[in-house]
């Protein structure tokens, strides 16, 4: 094995790291803060060495989360894929920086159900330029307008839909989850200048798909364990955000993949 392969992998350490730390601060002081452990009872401040090699919390002991590794681990995979096979127009690092911002994304959104407006602007400016580079400034433009016109109409249908299930159930429309909130009306305007049009239509598409086919073995199996709880299963939501961005990762960074699965 060449020692050059050591190049992306160290490079998906690093960005695992960065995508961490994003997820661990952001949600909740929207700024490049220290990091502080996430037991409750502790929240003290990480010492920056022993956050950055992964260490229990120096004060209470508790370790590091699973997901902190599952991200290096993946961060790891995704820029030694990158290394052999990414979109020839971006180039390596252009290419890279995009997935790891989309990545950040989607782990906050998984987490805490929140696309957070400082990534939102600093996305929109990425895929501005990076779409350009992709498609042209035209179709970026008119990918990012169709992106924001399709997800908004969604939300508002989704808005009415909450209203009137709050009505069903003698609930607050404010205190009952919705299935999209205005963070995905961003997320689908950066996705369709990352896309272009008429790209990003599919990748709305694939990501409702997705997100269904997602959110219905969450309820099967939520029926299937907890069989008291039929109607909570129903009302549970899985965040359309990581779907979306699922879908732009495939039509984007393997569209050898898409193309393998379509007929004909």
């Amino acid at each position: 094995m060449s020692i050059y392969i050591l190049v992306p992998i160290l490079l998906g350490i690093l960005a695992g790291l960065v995508v961490n730390y994003l997820a661990d601060v952001l949600p909740f002081t929207l700024r490049l803060s220290r990091p502080v452990c996430t037991n409750p009872e502790c929240q003290k401040p990480f010492a920056w060495s022993a956050y950055l090699l992964m260490q229990p919390c120096g004060t209470c002991a508790k370790r590091r989360g699973g997901r902190a590794f599952a991200v290096l681990l993946w961060c790891a995979i995704s820029a030694l894929y990158l290394w052999f096979s990414y979109p020839a127009r971006l180039g390596y690092a252009l290419s890279f920086i995009v997935l790891i911002y989309l990545y950040s994304v989607a782990v906050i959104d998984l987490e805490h159900r929140l696309i957070l407006r400082p990534l939102s602007i600093a996305g929109l400016i990425l895929t501005a330029v990076t779409g350009t580079v992709l498609h042209g400034w035209f179709s970026t433009l008119i990918g990012g307008l169709a992106g924001f016109a399709i997800m908004y109409i969604f939300y508002l249908f989704g808005k009415l839909f909450t209203r009137r299930r709050a009505r069903r159930l003698g609930q607050d429309p404010l205190e009952m989850e919705e299935a999209l909130g205005s963070g995905d009306v961003t997320l689908a305007t950066i996705l369709g200048l990352f896309l272009g049009w008429p790209l990003i239509w599919f990748g709305l598409l694939l990501g409702v798909l997705v997100g269904g086919l997602i959110s219905l073995l969450i309820v099967m199996i939520m029926i299937l364990v907890q069989r008291k709880r039929k109607e909570q299963a129903l009302m549970t939501f899985f965040p359309l955000g990581p779907a979306y961005i699922f879908s732009a990762i495939l039509l984007v960074y393997l569209p050898n993949w898409i193309g393998s699965g379509l007929p004909g």
